[in-house]
């Protein structure tokens, strides 16, 4: 396995693991486009679409972990690996996004 690949196994969590990280304090960083968030997000949630992410950045401490989520946890895993590279070591990604929140019977706040 390659050292690439076993970084993005290493930031891929679970729903029901972004859960327990939330429960335990991390921020869940919502990053899909404002429409998105309107339908419905994770109780909590703070929201930066990934657009705006490097401009916002002041808005994240760096030492918070976070649980970044979108729809399918294709734009979260690019904002973890971002997030990551500049200097946010305790960066998630949930994989399945929404979806895997949704099918595992979680929370969602309406818009």
């Amino acid at each position: 396995m390659s050292e690439s690949s076993r970084r993005a196994e290493d930031v891929n969590i679970s729903a029901q693991e972004a859960q327990a990280r939330q429960q335990a304090g991390a921020i869940i960083l919502d990053v899909r486009e404002p429409d998105e968030w309107q339908e419905g997000h994770i109780p909590g949630a703070q929201h930066v679409p990934l657009g705006e992410l490097e401009m916002r950045l002041a808005e994240l401490d760096p030492t918070q972990d976070i649980v970044a989520v979108c729809h399918s946890g294709y734009r979260s895993g690019i904002a973890a690996q971002a997030l990551r590279a500049t200097g946010f070591a305790r960066v998630w990604n949930l994989d399945g996004g929404m979806v895997a929140w949704e099918r595992a019977h979680l929370p969602v706040t309406p818009g």
